[in-house]
């Protein structure tokens, strides 16, 4: 039997009853026989106009086992349209009737709108009633953490999709006015600091955390208090993850790593970003890597005229460009080139004429510098002169280096090689029209070489995961995090600063390691063994973000500062780029740490292997304008 005709037929039952109850009600008896005809015409006339405001409200249209208060207030309209139609319609049709008295009206109002309402309602409450009772002995038991608006509707989803396979037990709130209170007749059991308690008394088998809106401080010390319970952890992302802000059973994942070391939102400026990218043309070096290739992402929603790709790694260019085309329709260039290469730099400059360029191209691994030292001067500081001063010749705007944390009291070839690209580019500002910055920060999770991910592939193998140090510790940003504080940073650059990202607390590896175990469902020391292995070549126990003589000033950002300027060499940062220019570069690890100590005097390499023989070099000195003239030339 059809669905509609079946509500259609109940309501004009109830409709008739609400009708004869108020009668009776009115004037405490039964309806007489003379007043028959009366409500005959009473009765056809309010049941049929009501049935079309109930058609108009769409009351005909919605699923009433998930009936809520929304389906009650479009009840109370239709009721009340119907109402005022039937009183008016009424005085016409049957005037005089005792069935239009003040009291009946109102009697017949309330009464209409407690029986359809309460049919509805009934419904539901009678089909959540099955299934609470329909949860078994074998049915997952759920603990909520947050009893707000994204808890209610996380338990309301799990109640509507998993009919009697599992059993929302109760809710976990730091408000204390909501302890002890109860929503859809599921208790609020109490704050977070008696969770571990909960868990064992209730016998819970998952704990959902429903608290999108706090930060990562918050979700680090519930996943703590978890993780002393032998409860699975899952969670809700937070708001800014979520589409229209909107809560589905599949938002709800396993907590990772990043909602433990990420933090609040970064706040941006659109304007004055869609200010200085907007119809440009942007340079991305080194697109296709971790932060080159999220520079890409980001960059394009704020409609630049033409996106060049630049990267060395023609797979890393190919997968970036095929992305970006499902993206934006803004034109992307594809440029597999070389930043050592100066002839083809300066061919993409002259050609393209990029306004705004955001270098992030260099090797970043510690290790594998240590080993190939000369390496990651090629890259690292002459690939940075030849982008730059390129950048300076063909009129660019801005210049924004991507440098790392490791370049402050460098004890790395990486981290040498990154503070010398440093220097370049403050030098460079001193003489061109182009703004050069560069922005400083540690870790960023998900990039490749990260702990995080070395971490992840050894748990699948079962372990060990190894940890070098103890005592080690790390700052971490996430990649989008990171790379919508540079975008910003770049709205700021008057020339020649360092910018300085707030990395928030600095994390523990052996604390990383731990949690990254628990979190894959696994128990450190039992399941998965943690192998300290040693410090290797170049690392530290901790990163700086800034020296001691530099300290920082704040921006109009509060995530964002800026390094006081240093004083620099310059005779020696002229030297360095006149042998750039004429192809010079240092050959192995003797010849690399003298080079570097003309930059940073107290700097060492970790040797590895046998010496090899230093070769001495010229030092002729010119000036700024000479070098880049010569760089044009070539």
């Amino acid at each position: 039997m059809d669905r509609k005709f079946v509500l259609f037929a109940v309501d004009a039952v109830l409709i008739n009853i609400a009708i004869l109850l108020s009668y009776y009600i009115r004037f405490d008896q039964v309806l007489p026989a003379v007043k028959l005809n009366e409500y005959m015409w009473i009765a056809v006339l309010f049941t049929g106009t009501r049935l079309l405001t109930f058609s108009h409200f769409r009351l005909y249209d919605r699923m009433w086992q998930y009936a809520s208060i929304g389906e009650l207030i479009s009840t109370i309209r239709a009721v009340s349209l119907g109402t005022v139609i039937n009183v008016f319609a009424g005085f016409f049709l049957v005037p005089g009737t005792v069935f239009l008295s003040k009291g009946v009206v109102m009697l017949d109002w309330m009464l209409t709108i407690i029986l359809i309402g309460g049919s509805r309602l009934g419904w539901r409450m009678i089909r959540d009633g099955c299934a609470k009772n329909a949860c078994t002995a074998g049915s997952k038991r759920i603990l909520i953490v947050g009893a707000g608006d994204a808890g209610i509707m996380v338990a309301k989803e799990l109640r509507n999709h998993y009919n009697g396979s599992i059993q929302v037990v109760g809710f976990i709130d730091d408000d204390p006015v909501k302890h002890n209170l109860q929503i859809m007749d599921i208790s609020v059991l109490g704050g977070r600091e008696t969770m571990p308690q909960i868990v064992a008394q209730h016998r819970i088998d998952e704990v959902i955390i429903a608290m999108p809106s706090v930060g990562s401080k918050v979700i680090r010390a519930i996943v703590a208090l978890c993780q002393q319970t032998n409860a699975r952890v899952k969670i809700l992302p937070g708001m800014f993850d979520l589409i229209d802000g909107k809560v589905t059973i599949n938002e709800i994942r396993e907590v990772e790593v990043e909602d433990l070391l990420g933090r609040d939102p970064v706040k941006v400026d659109l304007a004055k970003i869609c200010k200085y990218i907007k119809g440009q043309v942007i340079l991305v070096s080194g697109a296709g890597g971790s932060i080159g290739s999220e520079l890409c992402r980001q960059i394009v929603a704020f409609k630049p005229k033409v996106l060049l790709l630049l990267d060395i790694c023609e797979n890393n260019v190919y997968d970036i460009e095929m992305e970006l085309k499902e993206l934006t329709s803004i034109p992307l260039i594809p440029l597999v080139k070389d930043v050592r290469d100066q002839d083809a730099i300066k061919k993409v400059f002259k050609e393209y004429k990029p306004k705004i360029v955001f270098h992030a191209a260099a090797h970043k691994h510690v290790p594998l510098m240590e080993a190939n030292p000369e390496e990651a001067i090629k890259n690292n500081s002459i690939g940075t002169y030849n982008v730059a001063q390129a950048a300076n010749l063909y009129g660019a705007e801005r210049f924004v280096l991507i440098s790392t944390d490791k370049a402050v009291n460098p004890t790395s070839v990486m981290g040498a090689s990154k503070r010398v690209a440093e220097m370049i580019i403050q030098h460079l500002d001193r003489t061109s029209q182009t703004n050069y910055v560069a922005v400083r920060f540690g870790n960023v999770l998900g990039s490749r070489g990260s702990v995080v991910p070395l971490f992840k592939k050894q748990i699948m193998k079962g372990g060990p995961v190894t940890v070098t140090h103890q005592d080690m510790v790390r700052y971490f940003m996430t990649i989008p995090e990171a790379v919508q504080l540079v975008i910003q940073a770049g709205t700021m650059a008057q020339g020649g600063e360092i910018f300085v990202l707030d990395m928030g607390d600095p994390v523990r590896i052996m604390d990383l390691a731990r949690s990254l175990i628990k979190l894959s469902g696994f128990t450190p020391g039992e399941d998965i063994d943690i192998k300290v292995t040693g410090m290797r070549p170049g690392e530290k126990l901790y990163e700086e973000l800034l020296t001691a003589d530099e300290g920082v000033n704040s921006t109009s950002h509060q995530r964002i500062f800026v390094a006081k300027p240093q004083e620099i060499n310059t005779r020696e940062i002229e030297a360095a780029l006149r042998s750039f220019v004429s192809g010079w570069a240092p050959h192995g690890q003797a010849e690399t740490e003298q080079w570097f100590q003309r930059f940073l005097p107290d700097f060492k390499i970790v040797w590895h292997g046998q010496s090899q023989k230093r070769t001495s070099q010229s030092e002729s000195i010119s000036g700024l304008e000479e070098i880049a003239a010569t760089f044009e030339d070539k």
